[in-house]
């Protein structure tokens, strides 16, 4: 598995960067990135995000998690620019009679609907999807289902 350390490297000869000039495209100190590379220092989360923007990869991808360099948030992006396909009408079953739901449950949808609605908790539901996108465990899930689907295609 390659290491944070390792991986800044390998993205910065990519760039044909020298050590003093990754750093000083960061704003950091001019010996900060060959102490990210030997792993004498490990950079802090907000400057773990300064590299991964500066790249152009994931987290995920950066910290050696995953292999696939693509952003996570830039594919989450577009998939809330596109228009929804509608789904196909699902087949009409005939189904038993239920018994009237008790007066208790009433009113329940409206709450939901209300959450759902809500813009900050909309925002806090997009992050902590993405959250766990990034994370070793995400990434895994999301190849499984890829790899599924491309079956499931073929």
């Amino acid at each position: 598995m390659i290491t944070l350390a390792q991986r800044i490297e390998q993205l910065r000869t990519e760039k044909g960067l020298s050590r003093p000039a990754l750093s000083a495209a960061l704003g950091l100190p001019k010996n900060a990135a060959e102490k990210f590379e030997t792993g004498r220092q490990t950079p802090t989360q907000e400057q773990q995000g300064k590299l991964a923007a500066f790249f152009g990869v994931s987290l995920a991808y950066l910290r050696g998690e995953s292999s696939d360099p693509t952003r996570q948030d830039s594919w989450m992006e577009e998939a809330y620019d596109q228009p929804e396909e509608p789904a196909p009408a699902p087949r009409q079953r005939p189904r038993a009679a239920r018994p009237a739901a008790p007066q208790g449950g009433q009113g329940q949808a409206s709450v939901l609907d209300a959450f759902v609605r809500n813009g900050e908790f909309r925002q806090l539901l997009r992050d902590t999807v993405l959250e766990v996108l990034r994370s070793p465990e995400g990434q895994e899930l999301l190849s499984r289902t890829v790899r599924r689907e491309l079956d499931r295609q073929k």
